[in-house]
């Protein structure tokens, strides 16, 4: 296998994803990222599509780039129209990026029935544009769009385009497998036919995920003489999404032998799939392989106790090669072994017997049966454990509360507004408070009552804010007679954390789920008790 370029395309065709919306500010962090992370080629965006693609390329000649290349992408020229006067053109070449991306049909039926026009009329428009650009000083990349369709209904046209694109000047034919559909034998056989075909021709490859097989397309055609690989950052892009370039990376480091990156830069994986995912506003797959949060966690005791031994028995590869870490992920599932290492990893190795652990496994297994969770619920797990210790001292502890909502009119006779407030009654020490206050519904009247009575002992509790809320129907029950589970995310502005709570009431759950949340900041910051 000859090395391979690595060709980003998060900043345009990732962009196409539904849901997903960039600033151009956005668009250069991202950048910044993908040059720091090592990639060769970073695909900029749609060239004179839209004015903040444009101010983007403005922008982005102020980059100063380490090793990766900026690229413009667009169209071949119209049909009937002189490359000169083409607008798109013109666009590609204001973008003043010094490689340009060309896309154009490869197959015959995207020809003449979607462009409307002859197979030597698109086999000029692919000519003509390349010679244009390249005569301008362009490097220039070719993206043959529907090869894999073209190659299958035609197989001489499909070659053709791509045999025209090469000789007017591209540097590399980019086979698409744009509908996603094609699968990774097909592939390989096709890539090894071309390059038989054409073998002065440089070869590379850009999937869609239509058929979850956008990553095992990619590196079947690689094997197969591909030199250039396209993709995107956690595979974003349009429908199912474009091959995931996070995935390819470790697949042709860690796998396949190809040393791509440094070290420093695979261990950068993890953090940067996060970054994007945080930038685009889409919450981090947690099953994502490499990458994800749960691709090295381990839920069976079997499995976690075979992990303490002996790493590999359960993991294809370290998880710090890539910037991520193992987990035991503490359930109904998890052994007396899983839950040592987790007490192990808070500090209280000693403090704690076999016995204990025994305990707190069983706990965890009746509160699991009713509803609780402590997979996302570290900061629960956590005052679980602490809990179970001897000496351990809650900061607070319930009495008792009282939550109503009442709907009063609006003094017009047109409908009302809801009125939610909380009583509460906590005992800090010797001391029992007494507070109420009303909130914009039940669990934020609670919270707010609660941080009432908190806030006297311990002020320095204002800065915890919850961030997220979910509610989800669990079990023992249908419709509104079900068990519902609480999960809190919680923030101080510098540590995040989960708890949990279950109950047939989603205001107890919430209340458990609350009191979790101040007890463990409590827990973690103690000279402000």
């Amino acid at each position: 296998m000859s090395r391979i370029e690595l060709y980003d395309t998060t900043l345009r065709d990732g962009t196409q994803a539904e849901g997903i919306s960039v600033s151009v500010d956005d668009k250069l962090a991202i950048a910044r990222r993908l040059d720091e992370l090592g990639v060769d080629y970073i695909e900029g965006g749609y060239a004179g599509a839209n004015p903040k693609d444009d101010e983007f390329f403005r922008r982005a000649r102020g980059l100063k780039l380490g090793k990766a290349v900026m690229v413009a992408f667009g169209n071949t020229r119209k049909a009937d129209i002189e490359a000169s006067s083409d607008a798109s053109l013109k666009a590609l070449l204001g973008a003043g990026t010094p490689v340009v991306t060309l896309v154009g049909k490869a197959s015959e039926m995207q020809v003449r029935k979607v462009l409307e026009t002859s197979l030597e009329e698109n086999l000029a428009m692919i000519a003509d544009s390349v010679r244009y650009l390249r005569g301008h000083g362009r490097r220039v990349f070719f993206d043959a769009e529907h090869f894999f369709d073209g190659y299958r209904a035609n197989t001489q046209y499909a070659l053709q385009a791509a045999r025209v694109a090469a000789e007017a000047g591209a540097e590399c034919v980019i086979l698409c497998d744009t509908n996603g559909g094609t699968l990774p034998d097909e592939v390989a056989g096709v890539v090894a036919s071309v390059r038989e075909a054409l073998p002065a021709v440089r070869i590379g490859i850009h999937a869609h995920n239509d058929a979850d097989a956008a990553v095992a397309v990619s590196l079947a055609a690689l094997k197969a003489g591909a030199e250039q690989v396209q993709g995107t950052i956690n595979g974003y892009g349009e429908r199912c999404g474009n091959a995931n370039l996070v995935s390819i990376i470790a697949n042709l480091q860690l796998k396949l032998g190809q040393r791509n990156l440094s070290d420093a830069q695979m261990r950068s994986l993890t953090d940067l799939s996060r970054f994007v995912a945080e930038v685009v506003n889409l919450p981090p797959h947690a099953y994502q392989p490499y990458v994800g949060a749960s691709a090295f966690s381990h839920k069976g005791g079997l499995h976690a106790a075979a992990v303490e031994k002996v790493a590999e028995s359960y993991q294809h590869v370290d998880p710090q090669a890539v910037g991520n870490r193992s987990a035991l992920v503490v359930s109904e599932l998890a052994g007396r072994s899983t839950i040592m290492q987790e007490v192990d990893a808070l500090g209280l190795k000693g403090e704690l017997t076999r016995d204990d652990a025994r305990r707190i496994v069983q706990h965890i297994k009746d509160q699991e049966a009713r509803g609780f969770a402590y997979e996302r619920a570290e900061a629960s797990f956590e005052l679980v454990v602490r809990r179970s210790l001897p000496n351990y001292e809650p900061p607070f502890q319930l009495i008792d509360f009282t939550v109503f909502v009442q709907a009063r009119e609006n003094g017009e006779g047109a409908g009302g507004r809801l009125i939610s407030e909380a009583t509460i009654k906590v005992r800090v020490g010797e001391q029992v408070l007494h507070t109420a206050a009303e909130g914009n519904g039940p669990v934020n009247a609670l919270d707010n009552a609660l941080r009432k009575a908190l806030l006297q002992f311990f002020p320095h509790l204002a800065v915890v804010k919850l961030t997220d809320y979910k509610v989800r129907v669990v079990a023992d029950g249908t419709g509104t007679n079900a068990v519902v589970r609480v999960v809190i995310e919680s923030s101080d502005g510098s540590d995040t954390w989960h708890t949990v709570g279950a109950s047939g009431n989603i205001i107890e759950a919430s209340w458990l789920g609350l009191a979790d949340s101040m007890e463990y900041w409590l827990l973690k910051h103690p000279t402000a008790r």
